[in-house]
């Protein structure tokens, strides 16, 4: 999602309006889930996905047409029926799609995106508000807001006097789960408003220990699924950033004394795979004593017993050790770097989504 909005506010900036469209709602088998999301800029180009296809190639082109009319549109597909059935898209489900046009000109729709911003980069939190109802918008309108963990409002609806109230009753349920949902709500005119609800939760941290060939391949596939990816080798010439591109940050510092340098919470993902036993279990034995969301290991089962018996004599317990995923990723029969990295990514995945329901 930062992504998405960063390259939301970038193509707005330079092209001065684009669209971004939203699956609000889902029934039976599709593509993509609900609260995907993609750009569609004014040179027709698209940033994201929201399933590929006729459905994203048919969401594209009335993406321009709600340019150029500056109202929103919500547009209907049947993943059954005779017209997708011409492509590959067959699922057997539905899908309704909401489209809404952001304009350079429109400073309360652009404000609320800096704060989505400004909150993936503080690592806050909070529910993005958002009417979607045709007849709700029109041109330079934009019936959102940002309710944030701190309580403060960012945008506004009108005839909603006590939004924040009605939003703040959801936000537990959907922070809790990150999963996007619509709610009705009767106006001040008790007419009804459909609002779209989504999380905007700051991305959590992949620490990965070692920047050797499996990290290269690591780090783009992490970052590229949602992870903000921070790299530390106690070499320089390969904690380079330049090798690694897709991370936020890139350290050359020894792993001695290493986790009295990084914040490591109960949300972070630590990933071991520097280039040796000792440097392995050094700084296992450190993550062990942080409250990581998930610790993986790379190496040999033979290896993870000699790892484990002499972090047993140092005095760590086997509940200890049976917090680690070792050997780290799924079982998937990988042997080259690269389909490592698929199998770590699917395994970080893996336990993110168990977190989130």
């Amino acid at each position: 999602m930062r992504k998405l909005y960063a390259a939301l506010r970038k193509a707005v900036m330079e092209q001065g309006t684009a669209v971004i469209a939203t699956i609000i709602r889902q029934a039976g088998s599709s593509p993509r889930s609900l609260g995907t999301s993609c750009v569609i800029k004014a040179d027709g180009s698209i940033t994201g996905t929201i399933g590929g296809g006729l459905l994203e190639a048919m969401t594209a082109k009335a993406g321009l047409d709600v340019m150029r009319s500056g109202s929103a549109k919500r547009i209907y597909f049947s993943l059954k029926g005779t017209e997708i059935a011409k492509s590959d898209m067959l699922c057997g489900g539905e899908v309704e799609i909401f489209l809404e046009p952001v304009s350079r000109e429109n400073a309360a729709a652009i404000s609320i995106i800096e704060k989505i911003l400004e909150t993936f980069a503080s690592k806050g939190s909070g529910v993005l508000a958002t009417v979607v109802q045709e007849e709700k918008w029109r041109r330079g309108a934009a019936p959102k807001l940002f309710l944030g963990a701190d309580g403060k409002l960012t945008g506004s609806i009108e005839g909603l006097p006590s939004i924040g109230e009605i939003i703040g009753k959801s936000t537990a349920e959907v922070l809790v789960k990150r999963k996007p949902f619509l709610i009705r709500e009767n106006d001040s005119n008790g007419r009804l408003i459909e609002l779209f609800l989504e999380p905007v939760v700051g991305e959590l941290r992949l620490f990965i220990f070692g920047a050797g060939h499996v990290s290269a391949q690591i780090a783009p596939i992490a970052s590229r699924v949602g992870f903000q990816v921070v790299v530390i080798d106690d070499r320089a010439e390969f904690a380079d950033p330049a090798r690694f591109p897709d991370a936020s940050e890139v350290h050359a510092w020894p792993f001695e004394g290493l986790f009295d340098r990084i914040d490591v919470d109960e949300e972070s993902f630590l990933a071991i795979v520097t280039r040796g036993h000792a440097h392995d279990r050094d700084v296992l034995a450190q993550a062990l004593r942080t409250r990581a969301k998930y610790v993986g290991m790379i190496g040999s089962r033979r290896k993870k017993a000699a790892v484990y018996a002499s972090l047993l004599e140092d005095g760590f317990t086997q509940n200890d050790l049976d917090r680690v995923h070792c050997p780290i990723g799924l079982e998937i029969g990988a042997e080259t770097p690269e389909e490592i990295a698929v199998s770590i990514a699917a395994e970080l995945i893996k336990v993110r989504a168990e977190k989130e329901t």
